[in-house]
């Protein structure tokens, strides 16, 4: 059987190893109408900012290795421009040459990826504009940064590739502003978790204009002017690079011109094998349609680690296995300086653009055991199903340890773990790499309590909306120290270790409504007062949360909020 695999990378090369893999008789031609076939696209904002310093390590195979490897026909810059469905073949053409001719297939496996959209705007493209999707896209921006010399640089979109483009810039020496037209930057997060990562930015000198869109690009000789429209206007922002980075879009052409069914977006559909409307084309990758795994519903979610699967899956399929893709759930990391953010299954904004049943809690953890020197706290929003409490999505912010509490995290939600699950996990402990109760463990235990009964929530978006006519109790249970730091409007201040002692001076005919720094000692305090006849509700995620989400929304720098 002969499999022709259009485009390498991630899905391309994986199904292509995956074929001879099982069959060593398979005749196998992968076409990449680029010079590579298969490199390291998570890593090339790496080599700009230096840290990656050898161009050779971002390629993971070359056409000669992988033929040798895998006894596979690559042929780079050879580019797939039409394909015949009825004849089976696909009319390709050598860039370097011009030629034309006509490659047959038994099997067909498109791999094209997605490509960077460019905003319409009036001045691009320019010779000082650039995207970054590719290893000569790597290059003319390093060359452009080690030949020119820019002092400043401008990133529009503030996606994964957005920040990470900015950090390696600014690790380059270059001022950096991100600007997204969205409210806060990493599209997979809520704003109240993006918020740290905003200040954390900030904090290593990035200018981050959320609330902005780029409107129009003005080049001279040796810069650029950009008109940026933001909420009070139009502005101009002087820059020497610009770095295109607003999104991708399925790179679909070739399937769309071919008649496979695409969906709306431009993507090209696929059922659980991978199989296009046509059962001898296959799809993989950034190209493709993929379903929901919490939801079910059709999405597009352009990661690497799913095209990797998808190219397995593909294969086995046509080496006659039963392989089939269960879904996406869109477990991604991000690293920012050293922050660290990651996300898997639902964020809140898309269970309720999806109708999804919902409910939520904030939780602040260490990295590990308190009395080791060196840990630091984790913020940690997840998002359960209010009737059995199974796991629906999960948010980290922080540093060391969030990458394999996501990691967990995103397992529960594969597995269809609940909350009650999570309480039982038996996880790795040690004061250096946790606490006998990991974080994992203590979002279980917040989300049973909440499930039984034993506390109610609110979060920081009600707090101005609580009445401060005394009809409530709003009790700070914080202590004095902490409360000079700031405090919220109208919360009367009780530290936790006297509220036994002056549990009296409250009316407990009043609902109280109770806050700590983190959502800990408020809970304590929450169990306290029940025992006495009073109704509570816990402040989820606590100030630290509250008073990163005002921050965020310029409020007086004394960190004070006044809802009035």
């Amino acid at each position: 059987m002969k499999t022709v695999i259009v485009g390498g990378v991630a899905g391309g090369a994986s199904a292509a190893a995956r074929l001879r893999r099982l069959d060593e008789q398979a005749d196998i031609v992968l076409l990449e109408k680029g010079a590579y076939i298969s490199f390291a696209n998570c890593g090339l904002p790496y080599y700009i900012g230096g840290t990656i310093k050898n161009q050779s390590a971002l390629t993971l195979q070359t056409p000669e290795s992988f033929h040798r490897r895998f006894n596979v026909d690559v042929r780079v810059c050879n580019e797939a421009v039409h394909i015949n469905r009825d004849a089976k073949t696909v009319t390709v053409q050598d860039i370097r040459t011009g030629k034309k001719y006509e490659e047959s297939y038994d099997k067909l496996i498109l791999s094209p990826g997605a490509r960077p959209v460019i905003p319409p705007v009036p001045g691009l493209p320019c010779t000082r504009a650039f995207t970054l999707r590719n290893i000569p896209d790597t290059l003319a921006i390093d060359t452009f940064v080690k030949e020119k010399a820019p002092q400043s640089a401008t990133v529009i979109g503030g996606g994964y590739i957005g920040v990470e483009m900015a950090e390696n810039l600014t690790e380059a020496g270059l001022s950096v502003t991100i600007v997204e037209m969205a409210d806060h930057l990493i599209a997979p997060l809520d704003y109240d978790m993006a918020c740290d990562l905003h200040r954390h930015l900030k904090s290593h000198g990035i200018n981050v204009l959320t609330g902005h869109r780029l409107a129009a690009v003005h080049e001279t000789p040796s810069s650029l002017t950009l008109t940026l429209s933001g909420p009070s206007g139009d502005h101009s922002l002087a820059t020497d690079l610009l770095i295109l980075a607003a999104g991708v879009r399925p790179e679909s052409d070739l399937a769309s011109q071919a008649g496979l069914t695409v969906n709306a977006r431009g993507a090209i559909v696929v059922d659980d094998h991978m199989c296009t409307s046509d059962p001898d084309v296959y799809a993989v990758g950034d190209a493709i349609a993929v379903t929901d795994f919490v939801t079910s519903q059709e999405a597009y979610v352009p990661l690497a680690g799913p095209a990797n699967r998808q190219g397995r899956i593909a294969a086995d399929n046509i080496c006659g296995l039963d392989s089939r893709y269960t879904g996406t759930q869109g477990s991604s990391i991000l690293k920012a300086f050293d922050m660290t953010v990651a996300a898997t299954g639902l964020s809140e904004h898309a269970a309720q653009q999806q109708g999804v049943r919902y409910e939520k809690v904030f939780t602040f953890s260490p990295s590990h055991a308190g009395y080791y020197p060196g840990g630091k706290g984790m913020s940690i929003k997840t998002l359960y199903d209010p009737v059995d409490g199974r796991i629906l999505g999960a948010q980290i912010v922080g540093f060391d340890g969030v990458d394999k509490r996501c990691d967990v995290l995103a397992t529960a939600i594969r597995a269809g773990m609940t909350a009650y699950d999570l309480t039982r996990l038996e996880l790795c402990y040690a004061p250096p790499f946790s606490s006998a109760k990991d974080p994992v463990n203590m979002v279980g235990f917040v989300i049973e309590n909440t499930l039984t009964g034993k506390v109610k929530n609110f979060h920081w978006h009600d707090v101005a909306s609580l009445p401060r006519d005394g009809s409530v109790t709003l009790l700070d249970v914080r202590t004095p120290t902490e409360r000079a730091s700031g405090y919220i409007d109208g919360f009367v201040h009780i530290p936790l270790d006297d509220l036994r002692a002056r549990y009296t001076e409250l009316d407990p005919a009043k609902p109280v409504y109770i806050h700590c720094h983190s959502g800990l000692r408020s809970y304590v305090a929450c169990r306290l007062l029940a025992g006495y006849g009073f109704n509570c509700y816990n402040l989820s995620g606590g100030w630290r949360l509250y008073e990163s989400v005002t921050a965020d929304r310029a409020v007086p720098e004394h960190g004070c909020y006044d809802p009035k």
